[in-house]
């Protein structure tokens, strides 16, 4: 499929981020992006100058929109001929669901049902368009120390998170059968890679390092989460996007368990080999907590389905990630300070074209 009108929505979030950039480097993809996002505290339009500077006003559009908003949605459909939508945008930290789960109804419940419904009103049965779901692998539950989560594992969410992503999933997926509005979702593990908002693991766990700030670590650090490159996701994204079957799931892993706390042992070496450090400097800052609530234990999944239907595959090693990643971060300090402070919604009014 070659779409001319992609909206992406929370553009300005890390894989939103990382997916714009990805289709802007594409020689094959010569349509627009409409990126609509809150601009939440995850929401960084810094991610995204050299696009803007680029493609503003050409081939790049951005609109400060609240996907809770369908009034607002409905104009930019209005203004735009969207054919495919990519739908990113979520409340998407477990801690924060646990202690304020009312924004991750709004947000991932509503606002999924409001585009839909705008979709429902604009798409007028074209077979040339898709609404493509970014969904999670918290949705199917816990594991135990063996076996993998596949399409057709039935759901069991654990947090207020994960619930209102599965209540999103059968949503698009009810619209499908309801309406025949071609969609197609994806659940991934974990992600990792540049421009992750500081609240996340590994980013935070970098930032404390530099501040030579407790690297907390939840219960005995035995809970296991799957990692995937960011850059590997969005290739997989794509893959569905231009062939993936309609009505149909794919899940995507990074093949690549790691107990959380041998995940953060490994982090505090690199960024000690970075920094020109003894291996074992950061891991005195090391400090266990009181465990979260509902922590699930283990996330896998099993990705075969993409790959043998789609020929998609993970391209960049764990290793390799992981030093890119932090590469990343230390050369990028000012971007992690402004986030911090909060300096660049300052920027937002002055820079930002708001269209």
């Amino acid at each position: 499929m070659k779409y001319q009108n992609i909206l992406i929505t929370g553009g300005c979030g890390f894989i939103g981020t990382n997916f714009i950039n990805y289709l802007f480097n594409l020689k094959e993809f010569t349509g627009n992006v409409i990126n609509i996002d809150k601009l939440t505290y995850a929401g960084n339009p810094n991610n995204l100058i050299d696009i803007n500077e680029k493609y503003g006003n050409d081939r790049y559009f951005f609109y400060k929109t609240d996907i809770t908003d369908i009034s607002s949605i409905d104009t930019v459909f209005e203004k735009h001929a969207v054919d495919c939508i990519i739908h990113f945008a979520a409340e998407s930290h477990v801690d924060r669901s646990i202690h304020g789960p009312g924004e991750f109804i709004q947000t991932n419940i509503i606002g999924t049902f409001n585009l839909l419904e705008t979709v429902r009103k604009h798409w007028k049965n074209s077979k040339d368009f898709l609404f493509h779901h970014i969904s999670t692998d918290e949705v199917f539950g816990s594991l135990g120390n063996t076996g993998y989560f596949y399409e057709t594992t039935p759901y069991d969410p654990r947090s207020p998170y994960s619930a209102s992503k599965a209540s999103s999933d059968h949503l698009v997926m009810a619209y499908f059968y309801t309406y025949a509005i071609p969609i197609t979702i994806s659940n991934c593990t974990n992600n990792y890679g540049q421009y992750q908002f500081p609240e996340k693991l590994i980013p935070l766990m970098i930032n404390n390092m530099l501040e030579e700030k407790d690297l907390p670590v939840y219960g005995k650090g035995k809970n296991i989460r799957d990692w995937l490159y960011v850059q590997d996701h969005c290739s997989g994204i794509w893959k569905i996007v231009q062939n993936g079957r309609r009505g149909e799931t794919y899940n995507f892993g990074g093949e690549n368990e790691w107990t959380n706390i041998d995940l953060l042992n490994i982090l505090c070496e690199e960024v000690a080999i970075q920094k020109n450090k003894d291996k074992d400097y950061y891991k005195k800052l090391i400090t266990y907590v009181k465990d979260r609530a509902g922590h699930d234990h283990r996330y896998a999944i099993n990705c075969d389905k993409v790959k043998e239907e789609l020929n998609w595959k993970q391209s960049v090693t764990f290793n390799e990630g992981l030093t890119k990643t932090v590469k990343w971060y230390l050369s990028n300090i000012k971007w992690m300070n402004d986030i911090k402070s909060g300096q660049y919604k300052n920027w937002i009014e002055k820079n930002y074209c708001q269209r």
